[in-house]
């Protein structure tokens, strides 16, 4: 190649040369803003969240003490040992109540949920989903404490707690579900296994801590609210005595939202004791969920 014929070639070559400089010279732009957005986006998400917590933490701080396990609501003081036993009523009952429900719903929406039904139940799952809380919590005002007779009840609250929680449940099983590989399944009917035990013995085991993290989740939902619980469950400043109907029970949401508009400084003391007791119930469950879905991830790289 002679001398002129590199010259045309370096010459036609350098618009090519100059523009791939500038795709790079963009694409690293690019990258360093969206690096530095991600970083100040998360230290806003951190600096809000540790500015909350610190906040209720510190103005719970006096109220932190032996006997804010040990008595119960008196007025606007005392202890919440009432409310605290009856937030677990609450939510490990509705758990225990709305977790086969919602699981066999996320099986069925899943492995057979293809035609109209499954449509059908997954567009009324997500109307459910939308629904306030407060609404759900006036219905069951309207039929068990009023209708049935129940009056402020456990019953009533864990059935409300228990319609509130079943589509997250069911949304999480089937994603849990469509997780696992196709051949896994044909595995499953190749060496003989009916529908029933590939679904109870080799799917659901597999999708096990997927499952297990939205029940987690749905916990720490059940825990935070209050307004269907108002409608509902009521209010006691005593222990619960083992009555699901005619008998109200205490909670710790119920505390944060009314002790904090009650002019006493021991009501306000108590209301961010009781708010920072259920930060900490909600941010357990919620790591716990995350490691059984960080220890799922970790297994099935191990897999692979």
């Amino acid at each position: 190649m002679t001398s002129s014929e590199m010259q045309a070639f370096m010459d036609s070559s350098l618009p090519q040369v100059q523009r791939r400089i500038r795709f790079s010279l963009k694409r690293h732009i690019f990258h360093i803003t969206g690096t530095v957005f991600i970083w100040f986006s998360f230290i806003i998400v951190a600096l809000a969240f540790l500015s909350i917590v610190g906040d209720v933490f510190w103005k719970a701080l006096p109220g932190l003490r032996l006997s804010l396990l040990t008595e119960v609501s008196t007025g606007m003081g005392g202890g919440l040992k009432n409310a605290i036993e009856g937030t677990l009523v609450l939510s490990i009952g509705s758990l225990l109540l709305a977790a086969p429900i919602g699981i066999a719903a996320g099986i069925y929406l899943s492995e057979f949920g293809s035609g109209i039904a499954g449509q059908s139940l997954r567009f009324l799952s997500d109307v459910l989903v939308g629904v306030p809380s407060i609404v759900l919590g006036y219905v069951g005002y309207i039929t068990m404490v009023i209708y049935l007779g129940w009056q402020f009840s456990v019953a009533a609250g864990i059935i409300t707690l228990t319609v509130m929680l079943l589509p997250y449940i069911a949304r999480t099983t089937e994603l849990a579900l469509a997780n696992i590989p196709q051949p896994v399944r044909e595995a499953g009917y190749g060496i003989g296994a009916g529908e029933g035990t590939v679904i109870l013995r080799i799917l659901l085991p597999g999708a096990l801590p997927a499952v297990m993290t939205g029940l987690f989740y749905a916990l720490a939902l059940s825990m935070g609210e209050t307004a269907p619980l108002i409608y509902t469950a009521g209010w006691s400043n005593y222990m619960w005595n083992g009555q699901f109907t005619h008998q109200p029970i205490g909670y710790l949401t119920y505390v944060i939202w009314t002790f904090i508009n009650e002019p006493f400084q021991e009501a306000h003391i108590l209301a961010f004791a009781a708010a920072f007791l259920i930060t900490l119930l909600v941010l357990g469950l919620i790591l716990m969920g995350r490691w059984l879905m960080i220890r799922q991830l970790r297994k099935r790289g191990s897999y692979q």
